[in-house]
């Protein structure tokens, strides 16, 4: 069982991923885009993940475990889900939003947002557990796609875009 840091009667508390979810209940999350430039990585949820599933998101989202800081979670999760490591992270703001994403599962997500530029484009070995596949896009073709085909993305991926792009799309500008 996943604990994670959710409110309850107002308190922070060690709360059961799930139950959280089921409830709708307000949660920590962290959510990482990372870019070379002027691209940005996709992962596409693999099929068994339970709400989203097949659905493409940006490099990292996840929630940090009861005990864990929001940037180790971030660099642990990018490591386990993609294989990258050392990724130069640099935090860009908390963001709170509230979504149904299908299955009786709303996210209510206090998010630590994270980017980080690559000097490179990495190696990545996805972990087939957790991501079936990924891919590089450019920021306008991603909004064009999103338009055209909002259902093919996650909720929060589409939130990101809508109302949060400016500290998205600065940051992963290139030549920066």
């Amino acid at each position: 069982m996943t604990l994670i840091p959710a409110w309850k009667d107002g308190r922070l508390a060690p709360s059961e991923k799930l139950a959280v979810h089921r409830e709708g209940l307000r949660h920590k999350a962290i959510s990482v885009f990372v870019t070379h430039e002027g691209q940005t990585l996709l992962q596409r949820r693999a099929a068994g993940k339970y709400h989203s599933a097949g659905l493409w998101a940006n490099a990292c989202c996840t929630h940090p475990d009861w005990d864990e800081g929001a940037e180790a979670c971030a660099q642990r999760r990018l490591r386990e889900e993609l294989g990258l490591q050392g990724a130069p992270l640099q935090h860009r703001g908390v963001i709170e939003y509230r979504a149904d994403v299908g299955g009786g599962m709303i996210e209510h997500e206090v998010v630590d947002l994270f980017t980080a530029e690559l000097a490179a484009r990495p190696t990545l070995a996805p972990d087939p557990e957790e991501v079936s596949e990924t891919r590089w896009i450019g920021w306008e073709a991603l909004r064009q796609e999103v338009e055209v085909s909002p259902e093919r993305f996650t909720a929060w991926l589409r939130i990101y875009l809508a109302e949060h792009a400016a500290l998205l799309v600065a940051q992963a500008a290139p030549g920066r």
